[in-house]
């Protein structure tokens, strides 16, 4: 109608009226299709309140770039920077409908956040309403992986120059994300906490609050259960920097387990650096600490990546000027650790998203330039959030689909679309392999091909490692004490390792030599039987009869099938373990140490058997360098809570990694075990005056017709170092515990110096300790000690328990002399001794008297009977336990029993104090506890060390470690061992044991040793105990000359005539002397 009244003569002014009118009548979507064929550049450069929904439809109906929106987005970024509040409003308005209903615009739009933040300033409080709204709608609304493409506008109004509200704005802006894009934020905490922590700091109350809300968000997207609980003391300590070293206290009793990422490693980065700068050495100690443990936890050494420049100079001075020796060592570790990782992040540079090298892709896959700007903007903010999907592996051709393609919508076709977008996906997969190590080209069988962790009660041993296992291969596996390689192997056992096959898949047997309590009473045939495995199977007595033949167990053998388990040297058992794994027809046999206790020919015969297993493939884990020579075909090594495959045997494998060396050669040794001297024994001036003998000994087990021993006589001094070797079964375990006294001969006799203190170490060590294993290694040392320095574990002896015949004679009165020293009358008394209560003085015939208290008697006596007549009565072992306190006693005055001594001690013996102080004996591994065992031994200052077997559980450098200590050890030391090479490096004499006979073998160089003089020691005054309280301490008593002496009884008569009272040394003299 419209136009046909402007063809006609109508009157113009009145055809307008009629318009007018028209316009009025149409509705609102009409009045939007009016709006839309006017240019989006016109409505953009005019922007009013209310346009904003038309602008939004737009984009939708045309796309980003045919709208026009792309290329007039300067006019938009100019309205929201605008002056004039209504302008301001407008444009502002427009960003956020966009940015809520225009997703496809995000790469334009969102350039115009750094106005809308700068509006926060405005006087308007509309503006101020607009530019909160728009801003937060921009960052809640980005495609999650693009988020990143947001930050360098917003760090921008971060500056302290900029405007409060600007800042607190722009730091809300970042809270938003942990919203909509959690693992996104995660992602780029390492850029966005450093921005943050400054303004955590500063001095306008809302900025501070805004900083410290968003550094709350940022912490509850680190995705990290370990140190999640710390993270509101983490926060606390950015601002209060007096809570740092309570704060690094408490992170340093957090446990590790989880893969540490670079969220994690963002919030803790900044605690850790404080800790660093802290003056207190402990705290910075216990930074270097965490560092070290959380950085064997990070799996991508990308994500260390940018902290190592923070941290690693702060490490390397603290490791140059820490005053304390043991906190500078810690920190060194902690430095090698990081320069390993950095080491490895310079390897992987290649494999991390690279916004150049994506951009790059995206040109290509779409043959687009930088001539269309448009298209630029769009590959540019693809990119970021491509590499972002990259780091955080999201790599699936669906996900690339979902949040790349949308992208480019507007410029290019779907099937182009689809066809650029999976092309750079496929790329930049291939960007982020680490090609792994070649594998060896052959057709045997796969068996295993896992990833998984390992720990041991609150320990990481392996963190996300892989195993690969084939069919007839034998591996060696190494790791030095502590590593895991018994806990990786249990496990295996036990189907507790993640992704390792079923036992009804693989059968699996660990092959060990200990034989459990309950069992050891059992025969050997019944033993075997009584495994579930072995009855599973349907393997009947006579079968297991016949396989024990084999390994030689028989009637008229060293080993009889028929005879207890209990009767079996160490040798023996592992020879019967080995036996039952061939009866379990095993797929992967897992062996520990299996050549320990066996002699040359067992070892030999071992050899050929694993060597013989074509079919079934073997892990062993073992100190024998022969052994992994001459059996392994490839190595397993753990390093650094990895696990790391290498063929070839053990030659072959030193030759990739030298300093391997040292868990299998001692002069390679960099540890070093320091034992303390033995104090002095009174009366024994000459180091080749024996301390302990036997004599024409001869001992039979029960139930044996056979003795074990025959006429064994031998001895031992402060100057022997004696081997004792022999074959399995031979007798020289049970001649050692003849010799401590845990068992007693049935002809001959055995005697050691009262005051000689001695060390035994058990072939099987941790009985010593079994009962115990709920307490630290410290406490146990404590515990066994604790009573005046006496050993409560030597008191559990065989030979310290009374026989009922000894008993019966305790209770039959013994008639005993007195005499009258005014009189001299003699009276004969028939009394019963009730106790010895723990005297011993020596009489003028030089001979031991001790203190007794007679039955009925409510007080002690004070009476001392020769050692002669408490003999007669069966006080001998009484005496003998009398001897041993007071021997223990004088090793006490040497240090006090308080936590730090025995902390040091332990150290000492190679027991670092981590495991020492803070870990119970149950969560140690076997290497450890052997430690354990010799450290509460070596406490009291023995004079006299016995070792069986001590080479079983210990790896290498700790044996180089333990002969260093033995070496320099000015007492006497007699072990059993199979390791000739560690035995003929310390023992000059030999004791060669056959049969149950022994023949001694001496070197003549040695013998000339044996009149060498005790060097005089020094003797402490004084004492202070764990409670701080100081005690004087007697020295051992000058030796009087026969001049001297008469002097002295001169002096004291007179004092006693004149009523003097007499001194402390003076009364002990007149008492000895029979003076008073």
């Amino acid at each position: 109608r419209f136009c046909a009244l402007l063809t006609s003569n109508f009157p113009f002014v009145l055809t307008l009226h009629l318009l007018l009118g028209l316009i009025r009548k149409l509705t609102t979507e009409t009045k939007l299709i009016l709006f839309l064929e006017m240019s989006l550049e016109s409505k953009l450069a005019n922007l009013s309140l209310g346009d904003e929904t038309s602008v939004v439809e737009a984009i939708k109906a045309d796309g980003v770039e045919k709208s026009g929106f792309a290329s007039n987005i300067a006019a938009l970024i100019a309205k929201c920077a605008s002056n004039d509040d209504s302008e301001a409003i407008a444009g502002l308005t427009t960003v956020k409908a966009v940015a809520e209903g225009a997703s496809e615009a995000e790469a334009f739009n969102s350039q115009c956040l750094a106005a809308a933040l700068e509006q926060a300033a405005s006087k308007s409080a509309d503006v101020k309403k607009a530019t909160s709204a728009a801003a937060i709608a921009i960052c809640k609304n980005i495609t999650p992986f693009a988020m990143k493409s947001l930050l360098p506008a917003i760090f921008a109004q971060l500056p302290v120059e900029k405007k409060w509200e600007v800042r607190a704005l722009a730091l809300d802006c970042i809270a938003v994300f942990n919203e909509k894009a959690p693992r996104q934020l995660g992602n780029a905490l390492p850029e966005i906490v450093p921005e943050v922590t400054a303004c955590m700091w500063d001095t306008k109350k809302q900025v501070k609050e805004a900083a410290t809300n968003a550094m709350k968000s940022a912490c509850e997207v680190i995705g990290n259960k370990d140190i999640e609980h710390m993270t509101s003391k983490i926060i606390t300590a950015v601002t209060k920097p007096k809570e740092v070293p309570e704060i690094m206290h408490q992170m340093a009793g957090v446990t590790f387990v989880q893969s540490v990422e670079s969220p994690a490693l963002a919030m803790v980065v900044p605690l850790l650096l404080r800790g660093l700068r802290e003056k207190i050495t402990a705290t910075k100690r216990q930074s270097a600490v965490i560092i070290e443990n959380m950085s064997k936890l990070v799996d991508n050494p990308l994500d260390a990546a940018p902290f190592l420049p923070l941290l690693l100079p702060a490490l390397e001075q603290n490791a140059e000027s820490i005053a304390d020796p043991e906190a500078r060592e810690v920190t060194a570790r902690a430095v090698g650790q990081l320069q390993r990782l950095k080491s490895l992040a310079d390897k992987q540079a290649s494999v991390r998203g690279d916004i150049s090298k994506i951009s790059s892709l995206f040109k290509s896959a779409f043959g687009a330039d930088d001539s269309n700007v448009n298209v630029k903007t769009v590959i540019d903010h693809a990119s970021i959030a491509a590499t972002t999907m990259m780091d955080l592996h999201y790599m699936e051709d669906v996900q690339w689909s979902k949040y790349i393609g949308p992208m480019f919508k507007s410029y290019f076709d779907a099937a182009k679309i689809s066809e650029a977008v999976e092309k750079v996906r496929a790329e930049a997969e291939t960007m982020l392999e680490i090609p792994d190590e070649d594998d060896e080209e052959d057709d045997s069988e796969e068996l295993c091909n896992c990833q998984f962790t390992l720990a041991y009660g609150t320990k990481i041993l392996l963190h996300n490692t892989k195993m690969r296992l084939k069919r007839g291969k034998r591996y060696g596996l190494l790791g030095g004490n502590d590593s895991g390689k018994t806990t990786l192997m249990r496990s295996i056992a036990n189907n507790q390792v993640e992704g390792f096959p079923d036992v009804s898949q693989v059968r699996t047997v660990f092959v060990e030599a200990d034989i459990q309590g309950e069992q050891s009473h059992l025969s050997c045939i019944d033993y075997v039987f009584a495994d579930e495995k072995i009855q599973a199977l349907g393997c009947t007595k006579e079968h297991i009869r016949e396989v024990l033949a084999t390994v030689g167990f028989v009637p008229d053998g060293k080993a009889k099938p028929d005879h207890a388990v209990s009767t079996l040297s160490g040798g023996w058992r592992m020879k019967l373990a080995l036996a039952r794994a061939m009866l379990q027809k095993a797929d992967i046999l897992l062996l520990d140490e299996p050549t320990n206790h066996l002699d040359v020919i067992n070892v030999a015969w071992v050899k050929n058997y694993l060597n013989s297993l074509k079919d079934v493939t073997s892990i062993i884990v073992s100190h024998d360098s022969g052994l992994l020579n001459d059996c392994c075909t490839n190595i397993l090594q753990i390093e650094n809570l990895k696990l790391h495959t290498f063929k070839g045997n053990l030659d072959e494998f030193v030759k990739i990694k030298p300093q391997a060396r040292a868990y299998f050669n001692f002069t390679e040794s960099k540890l070093k075990f320091r034992f303390p001297q033995p104090g002095p024994i009174e009366g024994v001036k000459s180091k080749g005056k024996a301390l302990m003998k036997m004599s024409n000994c001869t001992f039979t087990y029960p139930k044996n017709d056979k003795p074990t021993l025959y006429d064994i006589t031998v001895q031992v001094s402060l100057s022997s170092r004696v081997a004792c070797v022999g074959e399995n079964g031979a007798g020289k375990s049970t001649m050692i515990k003849l010799l401590v006294g845990e068992i007693e001969p049935q002809i001959g006799e055995v005697w050691k110096h009262p005051n000689a203190r001695i060390a035994y170490v058990a072939q099987h060590a941790f009985h010593h300790i079994e009962n115990h294993l709920t307490k630290t290694p410290n406490e146990y040392i404590r515990w066994r000690y604790a009573n005046q320095g006496e050993d409560k574990e030597s008191l559990v002896k065989v030979t310290m328990q009374f026989t009922e015949e000894e008993e019966k004679l305790q209770k039959t009165p013994f008639e005993i002399s007195f005499t009258d020293e005014e009189t001299g009358k003699v009276t004969k008394v028939k009394k019963v001794v009730s106790e010895l209560i723990g005297g011993r003085k020596q009489n003028k015939s030089k001979e031991y008297e001790y203190e007794v208290k007679y039955a009925g008697s409510n007080s002690d006596s004070g009476d001392y009977l020769p050692a002669k007549t408490l003999k007669k009565m069966g006080w001998e072992k009484a005496m003998k336990a009398v001897d041993l306190k007071i021997a223990q006693r004088a090793g006490l005055y040497v240090r006090p029993l308080s936590t730090k001594n025995v902390e040091q001690h332990l150290e000492d013996c190679g027991l670092a104090r981590e495991f020492g102080t803070h870990y119970r004996m149950s969560a140690l591994s076997g290497g450890q506890k052997v430690k354990v065992v010799l450290a509460a031994a070596m406490w009291n200052q023995p004079h006299i060390l016995i070792l069986d077997e001590p080479t079983n559980y210990l790896d290498r450098e700790s044996l180089g470690a333990l002969a260093g200590a033995i070496e320099e050890f000015e007492g006497g030391v007699v072990m059993i061992t199979h390791n000739n090479e560690f035995c003929s490096k310390l023992c000059p004499e030999t004791w060669v044991m056959d049969a149950g006979h022994l023949e001694t073998k001496g070197d003549a160089d040695w013998m000339l040793k044996q009149d060498t003089k005790i060097e005089a020691q020094e003797q402490i005054t004084e004492m202070t105990d764990a409670a701080g309280n100081v005690t004087k301490v007697k020295g051992a008593k000058k030796q009087l000359s026969k001049k001297e002496e008469k002097q002295m009884i001169k002096k004291i008569k007179a004092k006693i005539k004149n009523g003097e009272n007499l001194d402390t040394e003076e009364e002990e003299f007149a008492v000895e002397k029979d003076l008073m």
